[in-house]
């Protein structure tokens, strides 16, 4: 073969062994890499767990206020500044929202759905612990909203921890804000459910 041919057949690059890493399959310096797979597993387990045990702990602090607690003396915890007082909730967390039982069922329907959404792409155990906390809440308020009086889905929620000057809310209610709170810690950070942490722009 002459040095014609040669030059022909295998032409110089710009980039001289970048155009070899090329032709390798290999990406040439400047080239937009891919976004790094996430690492680990899914947290599902984690969600499920955290989710459960905030249900159940709930569930069970339910029973005991209705069977217990119900028309009978509230019970002092630390003197007037906590007691435990049972009461019929037909509003959202905290008392609020009196007379939207149906509403905020839906809305409790819909917490849920995109929970299950988001846990598949869930690899954040932070993110898992909140979703759980929420998904636990979500559930243990819709439990008495659909089976407690009046029921048709308007049911009253049980709240029996009354702090002085504050509204009377629940377990549920409590393991919803905490997995809120967390959600907006986790936001601020950059952090995302698949466990990825956004770059931020300077």
């Amino acid at each position: 073969m002459t040095e014609a041919e040669r030059t022909i057949t295998t032409p110089e690059t710009p980039d001289g062994d970048a155009g070899a890493e090329k032709a390798a399959g290999g990406t040439a310096e400047g080239a937009p890499e891919a976004a790094p797979a996430p690492r680990g597993r899914r947290r599902i387990a984690v969600l499920i767990g955290v989710a459960a045990l905030a249900y159940l702990l709930d569930l069970l602090s339910k029973l005991w206020v209705v069977h217990s607690l119900e028309h009978h003396a509230p019970i002092d915890v630390f003197g007037h500044y906590l007691r435990l007082d049972a009461i019929r909730n037909a509003g959202a967390a905290f008392g609020m929202g009196q007379g939207m039982t149906v509403v905020f069922t839906v809305i409790a329907v819909g917490v849920i759905v995109v929970i299950a959404r988001l846990s598949r792409r869930l690899y954040s155990l932070p993110w898992a612990i909140a979703l759980g906390l929420l998904l636990g809440g979500a559930f243990g308020n819709l439990t008495d909203r659909v089976f407690r009086a009046p029921g048709g889905f308007q049911g009253r929620v049980v709240d029996f921890i009354a702090p002085e000057h504050f509204a009377i809310f629940n377990l549920a209610d409590s393991a919803i804000t905490c997995g809120g709170v967390l959600i907006v810690l986790l936001s601020f950070l950059g952090i995302e459910p698949d466990g990825r942490r956004q770059q931020r722009e300077e």
